[in-house]
């Protein structure tokens, strides 16, 4: 199985290039433009011993169609006349041209896009960038799918939802966002299912690693500062790890594969990869897994409770640590005045998703308690 992985360098994107890397062959990518045969190069070494899946990749290259080659070439005028030759590929969801040339040199059968516009509050003044990267992008990423007859897998937010409530929102509740952010992830989810029949939307919120920042490392930092912390106490939702979300996504996309008739493709050793061609039209048992789910982790708190959280496991991993935090005052979000407005009520009930892929998934505080522990007791402390 051949997949193509955008947004490789964020928190989900990380943790998906090691949990889809036993799937098959995981090209990943970011905004930078490379030479693709410096991708394949890169893909290469990490065949083991595969002469024969490399020369077959590089077979399926060689017969790739003219014109996209010719298309890459035009985009390359600032580069010197001997590179100009040489087709680029990159993940940058803001140039759809490149969008579209890359994946029809890559040919994947699973295309996985890691990457968004997540500044929630700079959207507000960005609409036009946003709804490039959160929507038309995501669009442009269904049809070369479509075309392909390949798998897009897709990821949106709780911030599709009005926040209105106090119940877990399920899949098919009437959506309102509240934002531009919201709005441009709800357009993107919409373009999606317009344009690709095979598709796995994941809806997820309040994401954190041990990789970047998050909320969890911001209050590690302030807790180490301030005797006085104040959190917002009337926002719900689920932390949820981008490792959780990774895990669930390979297995998503290996039981939508194995339904389609792909099931040999995971078996398939480095020395066994299939050439790049036109992925075989799935089965109807393929086509019913596609659709729109909720990936949280189980259960449910405020901010504020998740900073308090954070605060006591960091206490009893690290009490060596200078803590100097002696209160966690909640307050309403009237307390903040940010751009953007954010839902009060962020759950989102996972039935659907545990229901149609077998999955039980943990407590928000399992795999919190395990980013701390990478954290503080494996890494340069926040």
């Amino acid at each position: 199985m051949r997949v193509l992985l955008l947004g490789k360098n964020g928190q989900v994107g990380q943790a998906l290039q090691r949990a889809l890397a036993p799937l098959g062959e995981v090209i990943a990518l970011d905004r930078q433009a490379l030479v693709l045969a410096e991708v394949l190069g890169e893909l290469r070494a990490r065949l083991d011993g595969g002469a024969s899946a490399w020369s077959e990749l590089v077979e399926g290259l060689a017969r790739t169609d003219k014109d996209v080659c010719a298309s890459a070439t035009a985009q390359t005028s600032a580069r010197p006349e001997q590179d100009k030759a040489r087709p680029l590929v990159c993940g940058n969801l803001a140039d759809l041209a490149a969008l579209s040339q890359t994946i029809r040199l890559l040919r994947p059968e699973v295309i996985v896009n890691a990457a968004a516009y997540t500044a929630v509050d700079k959207a507000e003044s960005e609409p036009a960038q946003a709804r490039v990267i959160n929507a038309l992008a995501p669009e442009v990423l269904a049809r070369e799918a479509e075309a392909l007859g390949a798998w897009l897998v897709h990821y949106s937010t709780d911030y599709v939802f009005d926040g209105s409530g106090d119940v877990p929102w399920t899949e098919t509740d009437a959506t309102g966002p509240l934002n531009v952010y919201g709005q441009t992830k709800l357009e993107g989810e919409l373009l999606v299912q317009a344009a690709c029949a095979r598709h796995l939307i994941f809806r997820t919120s309040w994401v954190y690693a041990a990789q970047g920042s998050n909320f969890a490392k911001t209050m590690l930092k302030l807790a180490q500062e301030r005797e006085r912390l104040t959190v917002i106490d009337d926002q719900w939702g689920a932390p949820t790890g981008a490792e959780l979300i990774a895990s669930v996504t390979a297995s998503a996309i290996e039981q939508v594969m194995a339904r389609a008739g792909d099931a040999g493709d995971k078996v398939h050793g480095p020395g066994e990869a299939k050439p790049l061609q036109k992925v075989k039209t799935v089965s109807a048992a393929g086509d019913s897994l596609a659709g729109i789910y909720h990936l949280v982790a189980a259960g449910q708190t405020s901010w504020h409770r998740y900073a308090t959280h954070v605060i006591e496991q960091a206490r009893a991993l690290r009490p060596d640590l200078p803590w100097a935090v002696k209160e966690i005052a909640p307050v309403p979000s009237t307390a903040f005045v940010t751009a953007a407005r954010r839902p009060h009520n962020s759950r989102l009930s996972t039935q659907k998703l545990q229901a149609s892929f077998g999955l039980v998934l943990p407590p928000w505080q399992q795999g919190l308690d395990q980013m701390l522990t990478e954290t503080l007791l494996t890494k340069k402390t926040p």
